[in-house]
């Protein structure tokens, strides 16, 4: 049984909506925290809906905050532990798109999957599984998770733009190259990279910029 996922949202700046950006926080954050994106990305991408939902669970790591999935070891949860919670918050995250194209009257082609550390791994993980492509997914400082699996459980291979800061001491930097070339192998011919010169783990400002221009072009803006 899925858990309903609580999110927040911006409405589109002008009024109408032909797409929406899904984003998709880290370990111990919640929606809010990227919520905030829309800010200086809404005048840029008028007919686009904001939507940022809270993960499934309370973090045990930041009580204020939740989790995707448990991380063994920040939280001495077990790797069956961290392995069921992943698989259970990849069918809530697909129970929640799958409502949200339908109440918004999306098709998969509008959405973008914006994800950051933990939800940069939900993304990765759960657009190449659904049945059809999402227009693309940005991918912030995380990595791929289950590499080993893609090629033999891929279904679509959407365009994916890694992003990743050369100084960040929480998600190592080289989990960029390592996912690009996984992906690669995989058969994805859209892939895109990004390095945020002396920006640890975090959105810099030319990150977010490539994020937008990749956004624009997937969506057809």
């Amino acid at each position: 049984m899925t858990r309903v996922l609580n999110a927040e949202r911006r409405e589109p700046v002008s009024g109408e909506t032909r797409s929406a950006v899904v984003f998709l926080h880290g370990y111990g954050a919640n929606g809010a925290d990227l919520l905030g994106l829309a800010d200086p990305l809404g005048d840029h991408l008028p007919d686009t809906l904001f939507v940022a939902p809270d993960a499934p669970e309370a973090c045990a790591g930041a009580p204020m905050g939740f989790q995707w999935f448990p991380i063994p070891w920040i939280d001495n949860s077990s790797e069956e532990e961290a392995e069921r919670g992943m698989m259970q918050a990849v069918d809530d995250l697909n129970a929640f798109l799958d409502a949200l194209m339908v109440d918004e009257d999306l098709l998969p082609e509008q959405v973008v999957l914006f994800g950051f550390s933990q939800g940069t791994m939900m993304a990765l993980h759960v657009a190449p599984r659904r049945e059809d492509a999402v227009a693309g997914v940005v991918a912030f400082s995380g990595r791929l998770l289950s590499p080993e699996s893609l090629k033999d459980e891929a279904v679509v291979r959407p365009p994916v733009l890694l992003v990743h800061g050369d100084a960040d001491d929480v998600v190592p930097p080289q989990s960029l190259p390592q996912a690009a070339e996984t992906l690669q192998e995989a058969g994805w011919t859209d892939v895109f990279a990004h390095i945020m010169k002396g920006t640890g783990h975090g959105i810099a400002p030319d990150g977010l910029s490539v994020a937008l221009a990749f956004m624009r072009d997937k969506l057809g803006l």
